[in-house]
């Protein structure tokens, strides 16, 4: 439940931004902060909680995002004035990283070891089928309600959620090392100067501001790099990195999310300005692959005990491959049908995908390193996430007045960012401990 908000909320506020800036009285263009600032205070904040929860606990972090973001979703719903609903999206953030950067962490100490692909696939459901739904659920909620319940529903699942995970979440070990405060700070500057630049590139921003910001982040993480090497428990997990499996199997999880992006960043132009669907119908056309993805996590999970995941995983980014190559194909005047099935082709091999690969990844650290394991995981989703959908904004700049070829063309992209990712997931077979 907590998993489901955190991610549902990173793109459920994406759909209402016309509602929230006729509302709200503000631009369309200024309206884009209020997705902007829940992104940006989950990216900076990820790592930093992830080796925080190794010092204090991975269940502190857990239950204390919680509530901030439970809270802070009550302050979105109350906000008058479009700065205070800026404001409280930026708190909601800081919570939802709480929540993203400890969570696989905190899976891996409530499932036996022999049980733990089965755990962390009912994860990869929900966390893909949230990031999928968001849309879908924004127009179900608009078509009811008025917007401030976009983020007022949160508060009694955040309630039920802090009680049932104060009862049952366990405690972890410790660790007996200081937090270091330089390193954080470098972290922040790295991730948040990334996202800037991206998503300024993505919306159009000029590049003589948007590219600085990007060289600024690149240099702090340089900066960050170095200060980390050779550190016992470093925040950024450079060690973890060193493994071959893990280091390939980030990379597999930034090719898969870009992807991902890519399709759900271009497919409301394609479906709304280039097919003619309405909104809500737009949002009802993607419901066949967060479904199918929901089908095939726990799926995956059973099927990692005979099938190495570098296998499994490989198959399933290039189904997802192939759901976005004929997404981009489309028929100039395509059925609901033409359109679903492909939909959900390419759900259900992201669905096969996730498992095995947050599993991998996951087990591949020590268990005294799950949070920067976990942190990792959540940062290479958030950053393939911004990366496909600043993609996507350069090809609709590029292509002006053209509503069926620039989507697809990113769809395109899309496809062969998947075919990648699946070449790097059987690299993994070569790796010591692949599957």
């Amino acid at each position: 439940m907590g998993i489901m908000m955190a991610v549902i909320d990173s793109t459920i506020g994406s759909a209402a931004l016309p509602t929230i800036a006729r509302a709200l009285n503000t631009t369309p263009a200024n309206s884009i902060w209020a997705t902007n600032a829940y992104q940006l205070a989950v990216t900076v904040s990820l790592l930093p909680l992830a080796a925080l929860g190794e010092i204090i606990g991975y269940r502190r972090v857990y239950l204390s995002g919680l509530v901030l973001f439970t809270i802070a979703s009550l302050g979105c719903a109350m906000a008058t004035s479009f700065d205070g609903l800026v404001l409280g999206r930026a708190i909601q953030g800081f919570g939802a990283a709480g929540l993203m950067s400890v969570n696989s962490a905190v899976i891996r100490f409530i499932q036996p070891r022999n049980r733990l692909a089965r755990g962390l696939g009912l994860n990869a459901m929900v966390v893909s089928s949230a990031a999928a739904a968001g849309p879908t659920v924004a127009g179900l909620i608009l078509g009811v309600a008025d917007w401030p319940w976009i983020f007022a529903v949160n508060v009694p699942i955040g309630v039920a959620a802090f009680a049932m995970g104060w009862k049952s979440l366990p405690e972890s070990p410790r660790g007996r090392h200081r937090f270091d405060v330089v390193s954080a700070l470098l972290s922040a500057t790295t991730f948040g100067m990334l996202i800037l630049g991206l998503d300024s590139l993505a919306h159009g921003g000029a590049a003589w501001t948007a590219l600085p910001q990007i060289a600024a982040g690149l240099a702090a993480g340089a900066w960050l790099v170095r200060r980390q090497a050779g550190v016992a428990r470093p925040l950024l997990p450079v060690d973890l990195l060193r493994i071959p499996i893990f280091a390939l199997s980030v990379c597999t999880s930034l090719c898969s999310f870009m992807a991902q992006s890519l399709a759900f960043s271009s497919l409301p132009f394609l479906l709304q300005s280039g097919y003619g669907f309405s909104v809500f119908q737009a949002g009802l056309l993607t419901t066949p692959w967060f479904l199918a993805t929901a089908t095939a996590a726990p799926l995956s999970g059973r099927l990692m005990e005979r099938i190495p995941a570098a296998v499994l995983g490989g198959v399933g980014l290039v189904m997802m491959s192939a759901g976005l190559g004929l997404l981009a194909i489309l028929p100039p005047t395509p059925d609901v049908l033409d359109i679903a099935w492909r939909m959900a082709l390419g759900g259900f091999g992201f669905g096969l995908f996730q498992t095995p690969n947050n599993r991998t990844m996951v087990g591949a650290a020590p268990p005294d390193r799950a949070g920067g394991a976990s942190g990792m995981l959540s940062t290479a989703r958030l950053l393939g996430q911004t990366t496909g959908a600043a993609l996507v904004g350069l090809v609709l700049g590029w292509m002006p007045g053209m509503p069926i070829m620039a989507p697809k063309l990113a769809l395109t992209v899309g496809f062969g960012m998947a075919a990648l990712g699946a070449v790097v997931s059987l690299l993994r077979l070569r790796a010591r401990g692949a599957g």
